[in-house]
């Protein structure tokens, strides 16, 4: 045979691309690309079903954030909660996959459902709240179309971009820890080993055994380590549960069993229910604060997990900047008024889509398979509760392990480098915020180039990211001092 003969044909679609791979691929792997990423389907359907593994809790823990009263006193209720909270998730994360055609997958943003059940519904109705996640949305996609959110993204420093990939990581791996009951918040000091400095309950040694065993099968590069780890802890769960092993109520999230019938119809009762308007009694300065407490909490929340799940699918270049990347945030942006339609509080991609990719996702088609089982979980509701959180959050601290990697891509001896990470890295976990971590990442870089004298290296973007980080850090004296509080 020839030379040329020896050589995989190029299919019209890899033009440009620098990347020969197979002719005659199938319809699937040309569209989303799953060669092109040197992925498989296996692979990218196992990244799929652990992402939905590990962030499947959000269908038990949102309804309960959105459990209270509003000012009226009226609530939405549990089960129309749960069908909202898995139709968003389902609708916005097929979007990101047969779109976006990246491993991403979205649900109800943690942060902005906190922000509406503390700030929002004490002063509004359940269906303005709602409709305060539509406008944030929007005004997230207005800033896509302008190319102003993708333009902030690329602005960011590269030492800083890792350095939100590690924060990322050590706050997955405390979020697990937390939810494994690992970690407690303690008495005298503000974190314990377990409720009063020493583990207790079965659960929580099955999450350590679930941990280890994950670790161990990396460390044998045995594949699909993370979704066996879950599924053999998901198993062994079930069995000490059926024996008595374990009482029901010392699982956090509730025993690992079947309650009922498996098959429940959704309720799509607070579908629609979006209320514009009506904000006279909170006046217009509440209502802009409102938006802008939205804005940054899914703004940057969102930018700083697309950078790090982005990063360690491979997928960004040495300048830590993504292809496609407009379509990914644009569809994220979407999440906020889609989330607010359904009545499940904005949607945004959530950091657990890093399971999928270190389980080996590259592609859309990850999130595709992920959005099909939160669809089938409109009929299936009762069968999110068998995985125990215990055994969820094993893979959460895998991952964090992982997303730490990027250490070793940081210039430690640099102080204009090593300040701004290390702030960065620690106030996400500290604060249990990422907003708050990207934020002093932000303003430490600026603040010590000027002192070094190097202010013409900084971006006009950085400058206004500083500035707007400078309010969101005075964002409430600066509402004290103008009555707004």
């Amino acid at each position: 045979m020839t030379q040329q003969q020896l050589e995989p044909a190029t299919t019209a679609d890899d033009a440009g691309e620098g990347t020969r791979v197979p002719a005659g691929r199938s319809w699937l792997d040309r569209y989303f690309h799953i060669s092109r990423r040197g992925s498989t389907v296996a692979r990218e359907v196992r990244g799929g079903v652990t992402t939905f593994m590990a962030m499947a809790y959000i269908l038990l823990l949102n309804p309960l954030i959105l459990s209270g009263k509003d000012v009226a006193g009226d609530t939405l209720g549990q089960k129309a909660l749960i069908t909202a909270t898995a139709f968003a998730a389902a609708f916005t994360t097929l979007l990101m996959g047969f779109f976006g055609k990246v491993p991403l997958a979205l649900a109800a943003g943690l942060s902005v459902s906190g922000v509406l059940s503390s700030q929002v519904v004490p002063v509004m109705t359940w269906p303005q709240a709602m409709g305060m996640c539509v406008m944030y949305g929007v005004v997230i996609m207005l800033l896509v179309v302008t190319g102003l959110r993708e333009m902030i993204m690329n602005a960011i420093p590269l030492a800083l971009k890792h350095g939100i990939t590690m924060g990322i990581g050590l706050f997955v791996a405390l979020i697990g820890f937390y939810k494994a009951g690992f970690v407690h918040q303690g008495k005298a000091t503000p974190v314990t080993l377990g409720p009063t400095g020493e583990l207790a309950g079965w659960p929580v040694l099955l999450f350590a055994v679930t941990l280890l065993a994950i670790f161990m099968l990396q460390a044998r590069g045995v594949p699909g380590a993370i979704l066996l780890g879950i599924v053999g802890g998901t198993v062994l769960a079930v069995v000490l549960n059926a024996v008595g092993a374990i009482a029901p109520g010392q699982w956090a999230s509730g025993a690992p069993e079947l309650h009922g019938s498996a098959v429940s119809m959704p309720d799509f009762s607070i579908f629609g229910k979006v209320e514009f308007g009506g904000w006279g009694q909170v006046g217009a300065m509440t209502v802009g604060m409102i938006v802008f407490t939205l804005v940054l909490a899914g703004f940057f929340d969102a930018m700083a997990t697309i950078i790090g799940v982005g990063t360690e699918a491979k997928l960004a270049d040495e300048q830590g900047r993504m292809p496609g990347l407009s379509k990914a945030l644009f569809i994220d942006g979407a999440g906020g008024a889609i989330g607010g339609v359904a009545g499940a509080s904005g949607q945004t991609v959530f950091v657990e889509s890093a399971t999928g990719v270190g389980e080996g996702a590259r592609t859309g088609l990850s999130s595709v398979v992920t959005g099909l089982f939160f669809a089938a979980c409109l009929f299936f509701t009762p069968l999110t509760a068998i995985v125990p959180g215990e055994v969820a959050a094993a893979a959460l601290v895998v991952i964090g392990a992982m997303m730490m990697m990027n250490a070793r891509h940081v210039d430690w001896a640099d102080r204009a480098t090593a300040i701004p990470v290390f702030l960065t890295v620690v106030i996400m976990p500290f604060t249990y915020s990422i907003t708050a971590g990207v934020a002093a990442g932000v303003i430490s870089y600026v603040a010590i180039k000027v002192a070094q004298g190097k202010a013409r290296e900084i971006g006009a973007f950085m400058w206004a990211l500083t500035v707007i980080f400078f309010v969101y850090f005075a964002l409430n004296p600066i509402e004290s001092w103008m009555g707004v509080r």
